[in-house]
């Protein structure tokens, strides 16, 4: 059952530890070494506090996506998605990633502009939530084939909530589904 965040049911005592939840976290870089960006990428999020596992794909590569559609003269992506067991709340999980993409020397200039690094919260747990602050799961995870992909990788029961099984809809999105 999802729960929308919008309507919490009220605070936990803050010496009652959170029940462990599964984030998936997608990862992406186009300028720098890619590659080593997102290794030191796993590796600071499995030494976030209140992370207990971080199970990362294989990173795969991909056609930079832009404002007005793919851009084949763009840096090329390398992505790959992380599943993060942790007991932070997402809003704090969420501002964890922010600062681990400023260490990268990640700049928010431009909209779906090239980047050293990009961290999305693409779900947490069955949450979901339209708080412009905290949007989960992810609105357009659904159409990102290099977000599914990985994702059905480390994952393969995974669920996108709100759109059903991610292998279903990696299937409809690659045109061989309903």
């Amino acid at each position: 059952m999802s729960r929308d965040l919008r309507r919490p049911p009220g605070p936990a005592p803050e010496s009652e530890p959170r029940e462990t939840v599964t984030a998936v976290v997608a990862l992406g870089a186009n300028l720098g070494d890619r590659a080593a960006t997102l290794d030191a990428a796993f590796a600071e999020l499995r030494r976030l506090p209140l992370v207990d596992e971080v199970v990362p794909s294989t990173p795969i590569e991909s056609v930079a996506v832009t404002l007005d559609g793919p851009d084949e003269t763009a840096p090329a992506y390398l992505n790959a998605v992380a599943l993060v067991r942790t007991r932070l709340a997402p809003s704090v999980l969420l501002g964890m990633l922010h600062a681990i993409e400023a260490r990268h020397g990640r700049e928010r200039r431009e909209r779906w502009g090239a980047r050293t690094l990009d961290l999305d919260l693409i779900a947490y747990g069955d949450v979901v939530s339209e708080d412009e602050r905290l949007r989960v799961p992810h609105p357009r995870a659904h159409e990102r084939d290099f977000v599914l992909a990985p994702w059905l990788e480390v994952d393969p029961d995974a669920v996108l909530p709100g759109h059903g099984r991610v292998a279903d809809v990696l299937a409809r999105l690659r045109g061989g589904g309903r």
